[in-house]
């Protein structure tokens, strides 16, 4: 049975951890967002970490990349945990990172051949996955330190960070600016605002690739893992991953969460789409479609913690990454090595290769028009 916040701080208080510890907000809000020198990059620029709390929800983001370092919050008991995959220093960020935790621009997934026509003219972008371009190149939103500012407003407690791209980054037409408030409300809830605008016709899709793993950063395989998502179809791929074009019922395949079942249930059936992404690498096309407000599209649940992981969201599509490519190689924050399906991720989003398939909802931004997705993460125990 699922329990509140509320139930899960009382119950806290009554075996004598204080609410102050278990991070609850107070009628002034949330504890006032603290930076802190993480480390800096080869060129001496300086990365820091600002630390947020509020609503028994603890936040770590660094302003390279707008990583999400860790995200803790308390189990079925009060006690707390990280359920976000990273690492301790900037140097392994910028040697190998899976993109951990990190935003995501100008383009999130793959775009095929790292080509596409818009109004008549063709652009090439960067190429960094196999022929395809990923997450935006070769230095994504993900490679670059973003301004950031903390802020206060009533109850809440967040940040706001800025990255402007210049025309022609990665391929990219146009100079983009892009805007992401993080936010953690009252109730533990950590929402994520997008926002950008253009001076000439281009494409974008941002979103946050945090790894997640509810019973505990480095604690294993989250196979057991319950899931449900709120979609009838899916966009199946090619051998690189890219999107065929059809709108596919889930119905029948490995790829039916419309009721809850375990990630590891059907991930080792004898499916061609799971062999071509070692595991489930696949985009589902919302029941919802676009909304103008976050409406809920998949809940995640940990058994042996109680924790549990809602998603809503105001985007068309939710990207759902089984972690199959973490391949022993990665040493996380808590000392452990990160395996196959040691975690997942669920990056709400438009369709993969949008850009190349009319059908698909569009991802054009044009010059007097602001780009806006919200996305809200929602914890319980």
């Amino acid at each position: 049975m699922e329990t509140s916040r509320r139930t899960v701080i009382a119950a806290a208080a009554a075996a004598g951890i204080t609410a102050a510890t278990i991070g609850t907000a107070h009628a002034s809000g949330g504890r006032k967002p603290e930076r802190e020198l993480f480390g800096k990059l080869a060129d001496g620029t300086k990365v820091h970490r600002w630390s947020l709390e509020n609503g028994g929800t603890r936040l770590k983001v660094l302003s390279y990349g707008g990583i999400v370092q860790s995200l803790e919050i308390p189990d079925r008991h009060g006690r707390y945990k990280n359920v976000s995959l990273g690492f301790d220093t900037i140097e392994d960020y910028v040697a190998g990172s899976p993109y951990f935790g990190a935003l995501i621009g100008r383009y999130g997934n793959r775009i095929a051949k790292g080509q596409f026509t818009l109004d008549g003219k063709s652009h090439q972008l960067s190429v960094n996955d196999g022929v395809n371009s990923l997450h935006g190149g070769t230095k994504g939103f993900d490679k670059h330190v973003w301004d950031v500012e903390g802020f206060t407003s009533g109850s809440d407690v967040g940040l706001v960070l800025h990255y402007t791209s210049i025309d022609g980054e990665m391929g990219y037409p146009g100079t983009l600016r892009a805007k992401v408030t993080y936010t953690l409300t009252r109730h533990g809830d950590w929402r994520v605002d997008y926002e950008a605008t253009t001076d000439k016709a281009t494409v974008v899709n941002l979103t946050s690739h945090v790894y997640w793993n509810l019973a505990g950063e480095g604690s294993g395989s989250i196979y057991d893992h319950e899931l449900q998502i709120a979609a009838a179809r899916y966009t199946p791929v090619d051998s690189g991953l890219i999107p065929t074009g059809e709108l596919a019922k889930v119905a029948g395949t490995p790829f039916d969460f419309r009721r809850t079942k375990t990630v590891g249930r059907d991930i080792r059936v004898a499916h061609q789409q799971l062999l071509y992404g070692k595991g489930i690498d696949h985009n589902w096309a919302l029941d919802k479609g676009i909304t103008a407000k976050p409406q809920q599209v998949a809940t995640l649940r940990d058994p042996s913690s109680g924790r549990t992981l809602k998603i809503a969201t105001t985007e068309p599509g939710l990207q759902f990454y089984s972690g199959n490519f973490l391949d022993g190689t990665l040493v996380g924050t808590g000392g452990h090595i990160y395996r196959q399906g040691d975690a997942l991720c669920l990056e709400t989003q438009h369709f993969p290769d949008s850009p190349n398939h009319p059908s698909f909802p569009s991802t054009v931004l044009r010059p007097g028009q602001t780009y806006r997705t919200s996305t809200v993460h929602s914890f319980g125990a």
